[in-house]
C-alpha cells in the first residue's frame, strides 16, 4: 500500500520530461549533481526554528529600536463586555443590517449602539504600530543556491504558520494564495532541477520587499518624507522587477524556451500555472501601488493600509468599511498613518 502510494505521489509520467526517469537522477554523469526533493524536508522544522527567532528578534532587537524611535504600543478603546455579542464576533467581525435589528432586539440596545461595539471590537483584535514596526524590521536579516532555496523556503512556510495565529487582515486570501503558490513553485523547481528559473524568481520578489519594509518603518517614526522617498523607490523596484524582468524574461524563459528544450509535460503545466498565478497576483498589487502613489501626488503624502489599522470613529465609516469592503480587499484611506497597502511580501516564492 505505501509503496504504491508513493508511485503515485512520484509518477514519471507527472513530474518528467520523455525518455527521463528517477533512476537518471539518481546516477548522473560524474561531475554531476542532480537536486533531490529529500534535500528541502529540513526547510520544515527550520520554519519553526524562524518563527521563534522572529519572536526573540521582535522582543529584543526591535522593541528596543521602537522605543528608541519613540513608537508607542497605543491602547484602543475596549469593547464592553457582552457575551451575546462576542458569539457574534466569533462567527462574523461584520453582520449586516437584518442582523443588527436582531440583536437591537434581542439587547434592547440601539443599533448604531451595537454597530459601534464591532467597530471597538475589531480595533482590539488590530496590531498596533509597535507590532507592525517590529514585524517589518523581520525583513532586514534573512553559499550556494541550495542554502537559498532552504532559506527562502523555510520563511515562507514561517509565513504561512504565522498567518493563522497574526491577527487577521483584509488581504489574507490574497496572501494566502501566494504563499501556496511560492511554497509550490520553490519545491517543484527544485524538484524539476528548475534551479536557475526558481533562483531568479526569488531574487526580483526579494528586490523590492526591503524598500516596501523600509518604508513602512519610516511611516510608523513619522518620518514622513524618508517614507514617501522609499516608497518611490519601492514602486519603480517593484514595476521593473515584477511587471517587465519576471514575465518578460523568466516567463518568458520558463514558457517558452524551456518548451523547445525539454518540450512540455506535467508538472511543467503545473509551474507554468503557478508562474502565472504570482503574475496575476503582481498586477493586482501594482494597481493598489498606484492608488497610494496617486493619492500621495496630490495629497503629499503616502497613504495608509486599511488592512490593519484602527477603523474611524464615527459610525457611518463603520458601516461603510463593512458593507462595502470585502474581506480581501486592501483599500486605501486618506490618512498619513498606519502602513503601507502592500504586503507583496515573498513568495511569498
Amino acid at each position: 500500500m505505501t509503496s504504491s502510494l508513493s508511485a503515485w505521489i512520484w509518477s514519471e509520467w507527472f513530474w518528467l520530461p520523455e525518455n527521463v526517469t528517477w533512476a537518471d537522477l539518481e546516477h548522473p554523469p560524474p561531475g554531476v549533481e542532480y537536486p533531490r526533493v529529500g534535500h528541502i524536508l529540513c526547510a520544515l522544522p527550520l520554519a519553526l526554528c524562524v518563527l521563534i527567532l522572529r519572536l526573540i528578534f521582535e522582543r529584543l532587537v526591535a522593541k528596543p529600536c521602537a522605543r528608541i524611535l519613540q513608537i508607542q504600543a497605543g491602547v484602543s478603546r475596549q469593547a464592553q463586555p457582552n457575551a451575546v455579542l462576542e458569539r457574534v464576533y466569533k462567527s462574523m467581525t461584520c453582520p449586516d443590517s437584518r442582523q443588527l435589528e436582531g440583536l437591537s432586539k434581542q439587547l434592547d440596545w440601539d443599533v448604531r449602539k451595537i454597530q459601534r461595539w464591532f467597530r471597538l471590537r475589531r480595533n482590539q483584535d488590530r496590531p498596533s504600530t509597535l507590532t507592525k514596526f517590529c514585524e517589518s524590521m523581520l525583513i532586514f536579516f534573512h553559499p550556494g543556491q541550495y542554502n537559498y532555496y532552504v532559506a527562502e523556503l523555510a520563511f515562507y512556510w514561517s509565513l504561512m504558520f504565522s498567518q493563522f495565529t497574526d491577527n487577521k487582515r483584509k488581504d489574507f486570501i490574497i496572501m494566502l494564495v501566494h504563499h501556496l503558490a511560492t511554497i509550490t513553485l520553490i519545491t517543484f523547481s527544485y524538484a524539476n532541477n528548475m534551479l536557475r528559473a526558481g533562483t531568479l524568481v526569488m531574487c526580483v520578489h526579494d528586490a523590492s520587499d526591503i524598500f516596501l519594509e523600509a518604508a513602512k518603518m519610516a511611516n510608523y517614526a513619522k518620518y514622513q518624507r524618508l517614507c514617501d522617498g522609499l516608497f518611490v523607490v519601492f514602486s519603480i523596484i517593484f514595476f521593473l522587477t515584477r511587471l517587465v524582468i519576471y514575465p518578460f524574461w523568466i516567463v518568458y524563459s520558463v514558457l517558452f524556451e524551456s518548451w523547445e528544450i525539454v518540450g512540455p509535460y506535467q508538472s511543467w503545466w503545473l509551474l507554468n500555472g503557478l508562474l502565472l498565478v504570482l503574475q496575476a497576483l503582481h498586477v493586482i498589487w501594482f494597481y493598489l501601488i498606484t492608488r497610494i502613489a496617486v493619492k500621495a501626488i496630490f495629497r503629499g503624502k503616502v497613504s495608509k493600509d486599511e488592512r490593519s489599522d484602527v477603523e474611524s470613529s464615527s459610525d457611518e465609516d463603520s458601516n461603510s468599511s463593512c458593507n462595502k469592503t470585502p474581506n480581501h480587499a486592501a483599500k486605501p484611506k486618506d490618512s498619513h498613518n498606519g502602513s503601507l497597502n502592500i504586503n507583496g511580501e515573498t513568495y511569498d516564492h
